[in-house]
């Protein structure tokens, strides 16, 4: 008897979340932690200063999600906002959030991207699938530091003058489509977060998969699987 086609066969091409996604956020933090006690020790009021300034950063990215795409740049609104709730210099903030957001952890990020990764981006280009990634952060310094860039050919940023839109905004997503000259039905997205990655996917009717424990699978007409591993999915693809 001749297999079944898999419900993936149309797929050409394969998108990715990176933050929660490719690596494991929650071993990234435990090592940043580790670092910033390090620091805190001999660095008491800018540690304050800090890691005030770095919580405010995250709280105001994810009440900018509500804006959708506004006339404004988020690239630049993002560290205004942050700075005023923050108290600090929005210079201030861009330097904090530079180097504890977007430097130090690179170095930490090859020991906890996540197990199979490596393997499936292999598969997916040996397919001749297009393989990119959709991010609310820059993502091509961490593609470097995960070993992961040389499988990569298209990165888009939420900031990215393009886009201009955080997550679940489907502007990333579709922009990345209009780059490939895709379908959205003919794209995967691969997430970690159901209530911004497959909202976001929906949207634009592009089936999605998250990372993750077994969620039961689609809900209020979102294509929504779930997949435990990147072995997982690998499997699932067909390899």
């Amino acid at each position: 008897m001749s297999r079944p086609p898999s419900p993936w066969a149309s797929l050409r091409g394969v998108l990715f979340d990176v933050d929660g996604t490719l690596y494991d956020q929650r071993a990234l933090r435990l090592l940043m932690g580790l670092e910033w006690a390090r620091f805190a020790l001999g660095h008491g009021r800018l540690a304050v200063e800090a890691w005030r300034s770095i919580i405010a950063f995250r709280r105001t990215r994810e009440a900018l999600r509500a804006l959708g795409q506004p006339a404004a740049r988020l690239e630049e609104l993002q560290y205004v906002q942050a700075a005023e709730r923050a108290g600090v210099d929005p210079a201030r903030m861009r330097a904090i959030v530079g180097e504890w957001i977007f430097d130090r952890p690179l170095r930490h990020l090859r020991r906890c991207r996540r197990r199979g990764v490596g393997e499936l981006l292999r598969f997916l280009g040996e397919r001749g699938l297009a393989v990119g990634v959709v991010s609310d952060y820059p993502a091509r310094p961490k593609l470097l530091a995960l070993g992961l860039a040389e499988h990569v050919s298209l990165t888009v940023c939420a900031t990215d003058a393009e886009v201009n839109a955080f997550k679940p905004h489907p502007g990333g997503l579709a922009h990345a489509c209009r780059t490939w000259a895709l379908r959205p039905e003919e794209v995967l997205y691969v997430g970690d977060r159901p209530d911004v990655d497959a909202v976001g996917a929906a949207a634009l009717g592009m089936p999605c998969v998250i990372l993750g424990p077994r969620s039961g699978g689609a809900a209020d007409g979102i294509r929504l699987s779930a997949s435990s591993s990147f072995h997982e999915l690998k499997r699932t693809l067909g390899g």
